[in-house]
């Protein structure tokens, strides 16, 4: 199976993810998909399509590839819903207290938001590069229930996985196109993710200071 040989760590890792499916099967990408839900920058963009492609090669049937990315999924989505329940939402407030410009009151409005619009969250964030993995944390925090999380989750991973699948099945070795589309959604994301990021810093830094500027003359 041809995979890019550019000698960098994520080339090694996607060589090794390959090598798994072709001595274990479709089991071996189930594997890979887990880890990548546990591990971010391993790509799922470029794992599923391979999944597809060996699938059509008849190593497996396009069903096995499927189903073992999905379970796959789910296995890796509920290892970081533990972590997120193990870290719950006082040890959240705690830690917030010890970060700068960060309150506990932010852990309780994250925590209320995603009370209300967590189902929406879980199913559309399986469909979300990096939030993809990461959205299982806050379900966990919020105790949302297993069998709820599960089937969102499910749901959310069979869509995501079955574009990139049957990518690769249906395009074969010309899988890059849609890996091109990926990557534009990618950064997407991140660019966005970055900009809230960037604004919550410049909003609560501001307050910050306009507090001190407050405090100072009652302190003369």
């Amino acid at each position: 199976m041809a995979t890019t040989s550019d000698g960098s760590w994520l080339t090694a890792l996607v060589d090794w993810a390959v090598s798994l499916m072709e001595v274990i099967g479709p089991a071996g990408a189930g594997i890979a998909i887990a880890l990548e839900n546990l591990f971010p920058p391993l790509p799922s963009e470029v794992i599923l399509p391979m999944a597809g492609l060996t699938a059509s090669r008849g190593t497996f049937t396009l069903f096995e590839a499927l189903l073992w990315t999905t379970l796959g999924s789910i296995v890796g989505a509920f290892l970081l819903y533990g972590l997120g329940r193990w870290l719950g939402a006082d040890r959240l407030r705690a830690l917030a207290v010890k970060v700068p410009l960060l309150h506990p009151e932010d852990i309780d409005r994250t925590v209320s938001w995603f009370e209300r619009h967590g189902g929406k969250a879980v199913f559309f964030g399986r469909m979300l590069p990096i939030f993809r993995s990461l959205i299982s944390i806050p379900a966990g925090v919020t105790r949302m229930p297993m069998w709820r999380f599960g089937l969102l989750t499910a749901a959310g991973s069979l869509v995501w996985n079955s574009v990139f699948v049957l990518a690769g099945y249906l395009l074969g070795e010309s899988w890059h196109v849609v890996e091109a589309y990926a990557d534009i959604l990618q950064y997407v994301v991140v660019g966005a993710a970055a900009l809230g990021v960037a604004w919550f810093l410049y909003a609560r830094t501001r307050t910050l200071l306009r507090r001190r500027a407050d405090a100072a003359p009652a302190s003369d």
